[in-house]
């Protein structure tokens, strides 16, 4: 599917997110390097990792318990000649089960030929040389075939996924101790605004400290990029213009504040005189309704192939969050190598009534709890867009449908875990 034109106006959630998944997958990620295997945790891989033999490599049993031959134990009880034991790592080449004769076995070995099923050693009674098996089993039973979680050959692990511990599994399976994963994306984040200090810096009566930048920074670094904290830019055009042509020599720039309205709110000014294309300038949601997202096209405000895009996210905290997560996520996981994934919202019961305005689709904090089955979910105590302390407390996002202006207790509603 060809990517949106620029659009320049303030879209529905579900475009906005639809417009950066298209964008996401036109973007190449960086070139491959070898890790080491455990290094290559949340890395996404650049080959395709194959079965070097079958998995299992053997008839493995599942179960501790008695190899046998099926048709022996069809009548119950049935006792059987009991002619060796099988461990784990042994290879019975001289074992063989004939009609009438059972070998004890123990889960993960092989199964001796002439056996085509295994008997739960909670079903047998041993005495002596002599084993009575007490509940009949069908050929194929209790134990795994041959190839039959993967033939040698078969791919394990496609190009583009993104390694967890199973994955780090089948890739330890395969005897990969190294592995080919594909650079993490350098991501640049500027914050702007006169009354943003550094964090070591003593805030002036009207000032607040760079907390925007290092939520940034660390939400980069759990998507799976590299984040580089730029200089905060002022409310200034010249400075703030050279800090944003800095910032898209990174694979991606993420500006945090100066995306509304106000008099100096000067990105968007910035931006349209780096020629820059803007796909919309928001997205109706709260928080975060004005997300701004763009690039800037190869020979545009002197930048070199390929395209550079960039997020203008909202300075207040809690709507840099969440529109991290809802849009910028996605962006930083195809430059990271991986597969484009879609966006989902788990369902629980709702706590306690919930009401609000229409017209926005909403994301608001909150505490999911329960146990097991019984999720339930309830709005965190918060003073809007600025209260990070409020976020801390919560463990997801609520997410609250446009035409809903009240949501009784008790009904499903959707969520997004942080």
């Amino acid at each position: 599917m060809a990517p949106s034109s620029p659009t320049a106006g303030v879209v529905s959630f579900e475009e906005a997110r639809h417009i950066v998944e298209e964008h996401a997958r036109l973007v190449s990620p960086g070139e491959p390097e070898t890790s080491d295997l455990l290094s290559s945790m949340g890395r996404v891989v650049a080959e395709t990792i194959p079965a070097d033999r079958d998995s299992p490599p053997f008839a493995r049993a599942a179960r501790d318990g008695y190899a046998v031959r099926a048709a022996d134990v069809a009548q119950v009880p049935a006792r059987l000649e009991m002619i060796g034991e099988i461990k784990a790592g042994e290879v019975p080449d001289t074992l063989g089960v004939k009609a009438g004769q059972a070998a004890a076995i123990m889960t993960g070995a092989p199964l001796p030929a002439g056996a085509d099923a295994v008997v739960m050693v909670e079903y047998t009674a041993q005495s002596g040389t002599a084993v009575e098996i007490q509940r009949s089993v069908k050929a194929g039973e209790n134990f795994v075939p041959r190839g039959s979680e993967a033939g040698a050959g078969q791919v394990l692990l496609e190009r583009g996924t993104r390694l967890d511990h199973a994955g780090i599994a089948l890739a330890a399976s395969a005897g990969k101790a190294q592995i080919e994963v594909f650079r993490k994306p350098r991501v640049a984040v500027l914050a702007t605004g006169d009354e943003i200090v550094e964090i070591d810096q003593r805030p002036g009566p009207a000032q607040i400290r760079n907390s925007n930048t290092y939520s940034l920074a660390a939400q980069v670094q759990r998507a799976g990029g590299e984040p580089a904290l730029l200089p905060i830019a002022p409310d200034e055009t010249r400075r703030l213009r050279e800090l944003i042509e800095e910032g898209l020599k990174f694979d991606l720039l993420l500006l945090a504040g100066g995306v509304s309205m106000g008099k100096y709110d000067l990105v968007e000014q910035v931006l349209s005189e780096l020629h820059a294309e803007i796909y919309f300038t928001g997205a109706q949601i709260q928080p975060g309704k004005p997300i701004v997202f763009g690039r800037c096209a190869p020979g545009r405000a002197g930048m070199p192939a390929p395209n550079k895009y960039f997020f203008g996210l909202p300075g207040n905290p809690v709507s840099t969050m969440v529109t991290f997560e809802l849009f910028v996520q996605a962006m930083i996981a195809a430059l990271a190598g991986a597969r484009p994934e879609a966006l989902i919202f788990p369902r629980a019961r709702l706590k306690s009534d919930v009401r609000t305005k229409t017209g926005l689709k909403r994301f608001l904090p909150a505490m999911l709890s329960g146990e097991y089955e019984n999720a339930e979910v309830e709005l965190a105590r918060w003073q809007g867009s600025g209260d990070i302390a409020a976020l801390t407390a919560a463990n997801c996002w609520l997410v609250v449908p446009p035409d809903r202006e009240m949501i009784a207790a008790g009904e499903w509603v959707s969520v997004m875990m942080r």
